[in-house]
């Protein structure tokens, strides 16, 4: 018998609020065993996500503890100088050249909790690839975003776009919406209910295979691309 998924603990929410009005070493350091314990909760949420991705994909995160991110913050290059992040974050690397791409949660309050894949940041090779694929035939990617399962729980691709076109395209290339893009991101955003309630392991690790059909045209594009005219 399937042994029911973990559930994030209210107190793991409740922290972070606390935490954005307290954000200081003091407050954090008297409140490191409730810091922990929540910190715990993340994780095997995160270790049960991981599974349930292993299933369908290959991962090369090895464990759920290994995928979340240090709460705190790189303050060196930064105008803010608050010591720790107001959110639980991580993330999931695929495997192989063949799978590109990552998976990502963000877990936080009021409403602010997403998960995603994502190209956050593609080198200037790897855009260069995206986007003689968009010039070659942006059909395929359209498909994927304009398909009802992408609409319905992603509503539109997201990401940094660039103001005027890239060099070498014209501006009235048929694709200019696509081309512009300097970020791929696709997320899925959930109240706090769903955060908080046993089918949360479910609902993020559906959200993940719905992302599949773009994580996947992004990977083939990404490594046969070189192959194209």
């Amino acid at each position: 018998m399937p042994q029911p998924h973990p559930t994030i603990l209210p107190s793991a929410l409740d922290f972070l609020k606390q935490l954005q009005q307290n954000n200081n070493r003091d407050w954090f350091n008297a409140h490191k065993d409730t810091f922990i314990i929540a910190q715990d909760s993340i994780g095997a949420f995160a270790e049960a996500v991981l599974a349930e991705l292993n299933t369908t994909d290959v991962i090369e995160t090895p464990s759920g503890k290994k995928s979340q991110q240090r709460i705190y913050r790189d303050t060196r290059f930064s105008g803010d100088k608050t010591p720790y992040k107001h959110y639980w974050g991580g993330g999931f690397t695929r495997a192989t050249p063949q799978r590109r791409g990552g998976y990502y949660y963000h877990i936080e309050g009021g409403g602010n909790t997403f998960v995603a894949g994502a190209f956050w940041s593609p080198s200037a090779a790897d855009l260069k690839l995206i986007r003689k694929d968009i010039d070659y035939d942006a059909q395929p990617l359209r498909d994927i975003i304009n398909s009802k399962v992408f609409k319905d729980n992603f509503g539109t691709l997201q990401g940094e776009q660039l103001k005027s076109m890239p060099k070498g395209y014209p501006v009235t290339h048929p694709a200019i919406d696509l081309l512009r893009y300097k970020q791929f991101l696709v997320i899925k955003r959930f109240t706090d209910a769903e955060v908080l309630s046993p089918n949360f392991v479910a609902l993020a690790s559906q959200a993940y295979r719905d992302m599949r059909p773009f994580l996947d045209y992004m990977s083939e594009v990404l490594y046969n691309g070189g192959d194209l005219g």
